[in-house]
């Protein structure tokens, strides 16, 4: 499996050699994230086949980003193997594989 890094102006927020993809999305696991830049959120949505993901906002430098990170805490089955993996918003940032 290739080396995955993401990262968002610059900054590295997760780097592995393991990880999954779902649904087009990588999902880092926890250890790969650079956690000081985290902060959970109040906010969930809900997936009919993953389950409720919860959300971070990430901090770079005096910018944040408010909810451009998920992870699911506890998934249905079908989604176990991502349990408390972080996704992000493509959007936001460039993925490297």
């Amino acid at each position: 499996m290739p080396r995955a890094r993401a990262t968002l102006d610059g900054t590295v927020l997760a780097e592995s050699d393991n990880w999954e993809t779902v649904e087009g999305n990588i999902y880092f696991p926890p250890s790969a994230i650079n956690k000081a830049l985290f902060t959970p959120t109040d906010l969930s949505t809900h997936c009919s086949w993953k389950g409720d993901a919860s959300y971070y906002t990430v901090t770079v430098g005096d910018k944040t980003f408010p909810n451009v990170a998920w992870y699911y805490a506890q998934p249905y089955d079908k989604a176990k193997n991502i349990k408390d993996y972080v996704a992000f918003c493509q959007f936001t940032l460039r993925r490297h594989c």
